[in-house]
């Protein structure tokens, strides 16, 4: 037996509207407005509970430690901390934004993962992704892996790589499908990439390389037939599609994808079709959804989960706020050929800042003897969403503006939170300041 686990990243202290990522249209469009991190935090997390209560298995991932003073100090600021957040904000505002991002909170992002029905080695693997694309990203790796290590710590069961080298950017599983017939089935995996490729978008980079998933393809032992490469759509880069969860998502054999998706659409079904026979392709058209309006919804990063023998869509409210794409995602529902169900959670916190219900969890699918070798305390349950929600309106401040990352009390405020998380958590001593 297996099943897919979800694992959840709780929104950070510091969450906050830094419009540092380039092609992330609606983070850029929220830049410099006040956030509210409890309420970013809490909405997280009744989503996960939500998830919880249909009975799947929900896990949940820490943030990391922020706004990031090793990271300060390797650029040449000194003296106490409150100097050197002082000293920042007068000498680079953004670098101080970029310090403090919470970004970390969709870990989609946090690694590429094969299960062991995929894996030649029988083992799940975990590749850490170096995002070496944004900088305020880039600085995430190390404590990834230490969290992931903490969360899978049984080796003979789990792999949990080092980040590739920086230079070949990879983004992790936002640019990443696993399929399958059923979750301990052999399945077929899609790398998707954005560069090299014979076209290229205009307007914003691309931030997946070929040779990074050429190379997590090596790292996870897997057949060839059981890997696919694909190169995004430019436009749909162009767009905002920044990742390719923003435009396709797929669940065991259900595949949701905008038709331009990928460059070479045509190219790229055959292939799934043929690596998983009765795999279930929905494609939207451009006349029926838009990009711009795909985009602005989230609409293809809504979770796809299966709860029983029914296919569920879990989307974000901006789903149901656009007339146009609720009557079609209805239509789909009601016609039964892909949703048995849609649910709509409000996460607008962290869609003003450009991530929706898919970029919020990891998915790592595991045996019942894996499941049963993980960090049980990152498994959620009845008393630790208690508990996870009285730690969030003890910690949590309810506002902050761009201004407020300079104040050594948040600093502290944020430390002594992830210090008792790390507890509540079980997962030992994962972050700078606590060694």
């Amino acid at each position: 037996m297996a099943t897919e686990v979800n694992f959840d990243g709780i929104v950070g202290p510091t969450h906050h509207y830094g419009g540092l990522a380039r092609g992330n249209v609606a983070s850029a469009a929220n830049a410099g407005l006040s956030s509210r991190p409890k309420e970013a935090a809490l909405q997280g997390l009744a989503k996960m509970k939500a998830m919880a209560d249909l009975g799947l298995s929900q896990g949940v991932l820490p943030p990391q430690d922020r706004p990031h003073l090793p990271t300060l100090r390797s650029l040449g600021f000194d003296g106490s901390d409150g100097a050197v957040l002082n000293s920042v904000l007068r000498a680079d505002p953004n670098l101080l934004e970029a310090a403090s991002s919470a970004s970390s909170m969709w870990v989609a992002n946090a690694a590429t993962v094969s299960p062991s029905p995929d894996t030649r080695d029988g083992r799940v693997h975990f590749t850490v992704a170096n995002l070496s694309s944004q900088f305020h990203r880039s600085i995430e790796a190390p404590q990834t892996q230490r969290i992931l290590e903490a969360t899978f710590p049984a080796r003979e069961l789990f792999t949990v790589h080092a980040p590739l080298p920086n230079g070949l950017g990879d983004e992790g599983a936002a640019n990443h499908t696993r399929l399958a017939h059923a979750y301990a089935s052999p399945g077929v995996e899609l790398f998707v990439f954005g560069t090299p490729g014979p076209s290229a978008p205009s307007r914003y980079p691309a931030r997946q390389h070929r040779r990074a998933s050429e190379a997590v393809i090596r790292r996870h032992a897997l057949a060839p037939h059981r890997a696919i490469l694909a190169q995004q759509h430019p436009a749909a880069i162009d767009h905002g599609a920044f990742h390719n969860d923003v435009i396709a998502v797929g669940n065991l054999d259900v595949f949701f994808f905008h038709e331009r998706a990928f460059l070479d659409s045509v190219e790229t079904k055959r292939a799934l079709r043929s690596a998983l026979p009765g795999l279930q392709l929905v494609e939207v058209s451009e006349s029926r959804v838009p990009i711009d309006v795909a985009v602005g919804t989230y609409l293809f990063n809504s979770q796809l989960v299966t709860v029983g023998t029914e296919h569920v869509l879990v989307a974000p409210q901006e789903v149901r706020d656009d007339p146009s794409v609720w009557e079609f995602v209805t239509e789909l529902v009601d016609g039964g050929s892909a949703f048995d169900r849609v649910l709509v959670f409000d996460l607008r916190q962290s869609m003003r800042n450009g991530g929706g219900p898919a970029c919020l969890r990891l998915r790592v699918v595991l045996t019942d003897e894996q499941q049963a070798h993980i960090n049980t305390a990152s498994l959620l349950t009845e008393e630790r969403h208690a508990a996870l929600v009285a730690w969030v309106n003890k910690h949590y401040r309810d506002e902050l503006a761009p201004g407020d990352l300079a104040d050594p009390s948040l600093l502290e405020e944020s430390r002594t939170a992830l210090d008792e998380l790390s507890r509540l958590l079980g997962l030992g001593l994962i972050y700078d300041f606590q060694r």
